[in-house]
């Protein structure tokens, strides 16, 4: 997909949706809905629908052309369309907060994603919507594999999908692959949440521009936006709800509300439910406490039960999906009110995160300037109550009720776990930052000057911390994702298969359709080491310390190119390669017993010296288990050069591939005796992967190397530090030359075995039929 299509086609194609269905609603209250809002109820009435859609398998796969039909509905029966007065300015502060979000990607060229090997969440969503829009909840269909394991512990047991399906949906009408458009829909989603702000602040910032100015600051607290960074989907979703739903709640307060003035507010609970389970409604219930009680103050006991029966008995029809497939709580793998359990954050945030300043290229740490920090927040601190005193004194119910969330934030909060915590705090930034902006706003009256640097001061503090936020992202190797792209089209139905990378994106996604499984990832079956144990997460063990039982269960095994991974054992043939991966397969029914296998080498160099006398006893096992017509097998491994010191000794002059093992997050140069040989921009990798720096000719003899980083520039995510280890050099092969990139096989009788003695092998088979 490219990046045109992943940023310009499917936003608006998303966006025609949300129109469609946001006139449907508007029609469905008696066009009283403000025209900024008719995206955002669109999207919210979106989630709605994919919730029953997507509850059964017979119907998931109608998600996408049941909404193209409503949306048609939609702009067809709310002719002549109504929007309100038109608010580009609004439309400019959207599209701005989009750009924002998106700029780490849009900028990089690639349409790839962030929080790569940082998180693995979005492995997971990309799974539960590829699901979902296929066959819902049902996984009667789905063979063993991580994508199973994966599907079980979440979506088996009712993980709410609501927060998915408006970009499953859309993709679907699109096409190519979510994972494409996964960081286009965060960014959607902001934009969506930088609306709903606008409409809050109608009644409370008289001046379109400065409306539109907070609106745009507002919606990209720095937390929420590192939140993004990371995939956290579910914390800009209820964000965007909770503004959503704050905005439309002052329409129960108007003298003869009917129940269907309070339709887009249901639409707002029932998407909530969708998007994070009936629990969700935790960030509603101050909200909603405060609203019944202004509604019986204001028109008595009658009327406020009148309103309030019809809104709940709506949204628990709205919610029936959600109830039925997964009750109160979804799954979690992390405990939800453990006050040690800290996840990937590593410690517990600092509650003032919660302000939306904090200038640090990672969230998890504290910034650098931190005097300028903590006089920012004291500013921010100091203006969010001076906002919140402003609005109770001009009675500005719609900003109020939203505050009302910081009450859930600080529940949540109270009672959760550090990890909970943090999501909490990213979910109620833009709140706190909308209460701070106002207050900023407030001071324009009384002292214009001191206003207008209290809103540079908090603006400029928001921007700054993005800013770094841009220059600390890590963003997903769009090269190797796009071949395990391919790798998963090529060889469908082609499984079970196995990677020896921890790499959840190949395992839990591209390579579903092959049934694939990571050896370090969730898995149903046991992928036995040598020793007897199994890889942790995030390992990567070579295929020689699989156990040959173990191995021999995958047909087909992607590994990723290095120069000291081992070949695969006799049966395996080189079927594809490509820069960064290659697929071994095995015959689909093996002829004669499985080998006796010898491993050699090591980590550092995958080829050894065989002992004699292991590989006449190797034979010798082969024939007592009962094969007949053995052969002995010996697989050559290119050799590897060690260049980590600085100098690099080779025999023989010839093509030389150069592989730094690491991540890069900057740029990295390789001289050769002064002279440029590669290079590589932010390239990311799990345990034990490699980068390939180019290759070239080189001559007999030492040889001096050099790598060369840049440091922090304007690319995204360069302001991260590498992390390398071992420079290495080995002989080149022809990119199309799938004999020469596998390597040379040696058979011999298994009479003549001696002749595989004193020479390196990478292992030794010993091979015959039954």
């Amino acid at each position: 997909m490219s990046l045109f299509a992943a940023w310009v086609v499917f936003p608006l194609v998303l966006a025609l949706l949300c129109v469609g269905l946001g006139l449907l609603i508007d029609l469905a209250c008696g066009r009283r809905l403000p025209g900024v809002l008719v995206l955002p109820v669109g999207l919210a009435a979106i989630v709605v629908v994919g919730g029953f859609t997507t509850a059964a398998d017979a119907t998931a796969e109608l998600t996408a052309p049941l909404l193209l039909v409503l949306t048609v509905l939609g702009f067809g029966l709310s002719l002549p369309w109504r929007f309100g007065r038109p608010d580009p300015l609004a439309a400019a502060a959207a599209v701005g907060v989009f750009l924002v979000y998106g700029a780490p990607i849009i900028l990089s060229g690639d349409p790839t994603f962030a929080g790569f090997i940082k998180l693995d969440d979005t492995a997971t969503w990309l799974a539960l919507a590829d699901q979902a829009m296929a066959h819902g909840h049902d996984l009667s269909s789905v063979d063993p594999s991580t994508y199973r394991a994966t599907l079980d512990f979440n979506l088996a047991d009712g993980y709410p999908v609501g927060a998915f399906i408006p970009w499953g949906a859309s993709q679907d009408l699109v096409g190519g692959d979510l994972a494409w458009t996964f960081q286009p829909y965060l960014a959607y989603l902001a934009a969506m949440l930088s609306l709903c702000i606008c409409s809050l602040l109608e009644g409370v910032l008289g001046d379109r521009r400065l409306r539109a100015f907070v609106a745009f600051v507002a919606a990209q607290p720095a937390l929420l936006v590192g939140y993004s960074l990371w995939g956290g989907v579910k914390e800009v979703a209820i964000a965007f709800l909770i503004a959503l739903a704050a905005a439309l709640a002052p329409a129960a307060l108007r003298d003869g509300t009917r129940w269907r003035d309070l339709v887009p507010l249901m639409v707002a609970g029932g998407a909530l439910v969708g998007v994070a389970s009936v629990a969700g409604l935790v960030w509603l219930g101050p909200m909603l406490a405060v609203l019944a009680a202004l509604v019986w103050s204001r028109f008595g006991l009658g009327v406020a039960v009148r309103r309030a029966v019809p809104f709940v008995a709506g949204v628990a029809v709205l919610a029936i999906p959600v109830i039925a497939t997964g009750g109160l709580l979804p799954p979690t793998s992390t405990p939800l009110t453990n006050q040690a359990d800290a996840a990937n954050l590593g410690d517990a945030l600092n509650p003032f995160q919660v302000l939306g300043l904090w200038p640090a290229g990672d969230f998890r740490v504290a910034p650098d300037a931190s005097v300028l920090t903590a006089v920012l927040i004291a500013l921010g601190v100091l203006s969010a109550l001076v906002g919140l005193w402003a609005l109770w004194r001009r009675r500005q119910s719609a900003p109020l009720l939203y505050a009302a969330a910081l009450v859930s934030c600080a529940a949540i909060a109270f009672a959760g776990s550090p990890w909970v915590d943090g999501k909490a705090l990213a979910t109620a930034a833009p709140v706190v930052l909308t209460l701070a902006l106002i207050g900023a706003a407030a001071f324009l009256r009384a002292d214009r000057p001191t206003g207008v640097a209290l809103l540079a001061l908090l603006a400029g503090g928001v921007l700054w911390s993005n800013a770094l936020a841009y220059g600390g992202v890590s963003l997903a190797p769009y090269g190797q994702l796009s071949e395990l792209e391919e790798i998963g089209e090529r060889f469908a139905g082609e499984g079970p298969a196995l990677m020896t990378e921890y790499n959840p994106y190949g395992a839990r996604h591209f390579l579903r359709e092959l049934d694939a499984e990571g050896a370090s990832e969730l898995r149903m079956r046991t992928v036995a080491l040598t020793d007897g144990s199994t890889a942790e997460k995030g390992e990567a063990p070579d295929v020689d310390e699989i156990s040959r039982d173990a191995l021999f269960e995958y047909r087909t095994l992607v590994l990723r190119r290095s120069p000291v991974r081992s070949r695969p054992p006799s049966p395996y043939r080189l079927v594809w390669a490509g820069d960064d991966y290659e697929v071994w397969q095995r015959p689909i029914l093996p002829t004669g017993l499985p080998p006796e296998h010898l491993a050699l080498g090591g980590p550092d160099d995958p080829a050894a010296v065989p002992n004699c006398s292991e590989v006449g006893g190797l034979g010798l096992l082969a024939l007592n288990n009962g094969a007949a017509g053995v052969r002995m097998l010996g697989a050559r491994h290119a050799p590897v050069f060690d260049a980590t010191s600085g100098t690099l000794r080779i025999p023989r002059a010839g093509t030389y591939e150069a592989w730094l093992e690491g991540s890069v997050p900057d740029k990295v140069e390789l001289l050769v005796d002064g002279g440029e040989f590669g290079e590589a921009r932010h390239v990311l990798n799990n345990e034990g992967g490699f980068i390939s720096l180019d290759e070239g000719d080189l001559e007999a003899g030492a040889h001096e190397v050099e790598l060369r980083y840049d440091g922090a520039d304007l690319h995204p995510g360069s302001g991260g530090e590498p992390e390398t280890f071992r420079l290495l050099f080995a002989p080149a092969a022809e990119d199309d030359d799938l004999a020469a990139i596998a390597g040379e096989v040696v058979s011999v009788p298994v009479d003549d075995a001696q002749l595989l003695c004193g020479e390196p092998w990478d292992w030794i088979d010993a091979v015959g039929t039954g």
